[in-house]
């Protein structure tokens, strides 16, 4: 489940690399330049994701030139580490498919199906800030070739959003439940966040349902394996879909997890994710964290 440290570098937004060839440009909107294209913000990301198997160059505008803060610890902060990455790119090699795209305010986060050096799953968050991308966080997954024991690949299931006046609410459930069970263990709580064993589960190696999960953890202890969540570092949502971005250790190493919920009638009904193992200090390429 673990990229190399030269896949994540190559993988550190090759689009991004053609601002190397971009004029440095001044930028500027009025208040109602800004509420126009943050209700683009979507398509924008989406456009640049794609730009990555396309090589358009139109998306890098949607990107602040003078203010581009990366998280991916592969790639150095800025523009400035950017410059090997096209000439390290087979032309013609990469594949993007965003499969959902949601916003919360300033973020746009999108979960989408890549092919970069092999398949891969990845959650991407970009921050906004006047109109222009200017922050931008990530989490790979090496994507099996098999589905879960259920049949549900990492990818598939619903995308519809819905219930936008619940965001709010949403977002509270989420946050309770990887605080109550997944970083502090309050088993007793569990049953009460879902109905019954009524859970679609998209984990590559856990079966649907509350007894799914508990087959998977039981395996897992067997194993040895441990999996600890310690703290929660973001909850972005719209409507019925909200991401926990959480910090922790799977299997002895630190460890950056992006868990996906669907939230149905007060319930999680639906769960996707990706884990990443964290680099040790001396090998991230930026100064900013992995969060």
């Amino acid at each position: 489940m673990t990229l190399t440290l030269s896949q994540r570098f190559y993988f550190g937004y090759v689009v991004l690399a053609v601002l190397m060839h971009v004029p440095n440009v001044a930028h500027s909107a009025t208040k109602s330049q800004e509420n126009k294209m943050s209700n683009n913000y979507k398509q924008q990301v989406t456009s640049l994701l794609n730009s990555i198997e396309t090589g358009d160059q139109k998306p890098v505008a949607y990107i602040n030139s003078n203010k581009y803060i990366q998280h991916n610890l592969a790639v150095g902060d800025g523009l400035a580490g950017f410059g090997a990455v096209l000439q390290a790119l087979p032309k013609n090699s990469a594949k993007v498919n965003t499969v959902r795209i949601f916003q919360d305010g300033d973020y746009v986060i999108a979960h989408t199906d890549y092919n970069f050096f092999g398949p891969k799953v990845g959650f991407d968050i970009f921050r906004f800030e006047n109109g222009l991308i200017v922050e931008h966080w990530d989490n790979l997954q090496e994507k099996p070739a098999a589905p879960n024991p259920s049949g549900n690949t990492m990818l598939d299931g619903s995308t519809q959003i819905t219930d936008l006046n619940k965001t709010g609410e949403n977002k509270s459930l989420v946050r309770a439940f990887v605080d109550d069970i997944l970083v502090n263990g309050r088993m007793e709580k569990l049953a009460a966040y879902f109905d019954g064993d009524n859970y679609i589960q998209h984990n590559p190696n856990i079966a649907n349902g509350l007894s799914g999960l508990g087959v998977a953890l039981k395996n897992m202890a067997e194993q040895g394996i441990t999996m600890k969540y310690d703290r929660i570092h973001k909850v972005l949502g719209e409507g019925n879909l909200v991401l926990v971005v959480s910090e922790g250790s799977f299997a002895g190493r630190q460890t950056s997890f992006y868990d996906l919920f669907r939230v149905e009638k007060d319930k999680i009904a639906e769960h996707w994710d990706t884990i990443e193992h964290i680099p040790p200090q001396a090998e991230w390429k930026n100064g900013n964290g992995k969060f």
